[in-house]
């Protein structure tokens, strides 16, 4: 039973590759994000607060 149960499953590269598979992407969309906040043009990051508030409901 042990057995059959770890040759399903993946190996050391397959597990390697399912943590890459997740964290490149979240590390490259933080990144992006933190270079939005410092880099954006003062225009930009007033038309981010105007959508912010557009899309907030009113109580």
């Amino acid at each position: 039973m042990w057995d059959m149960m770890m040759d399903r499953l993946p190996t050391k590269l397959g597990f390697l590759c399912l943590f890459l598979a997740y964290f490149v992407p979240y590390v490259t969309y933080k990144v992006n994000q933190n270079l939005h906040k410092d880099a954006d043009p003062p225009w930009k990051k007033e038309e981010r607060n105007n959508d912010k508030r557009q899309n907030q409901p009113s109580s």
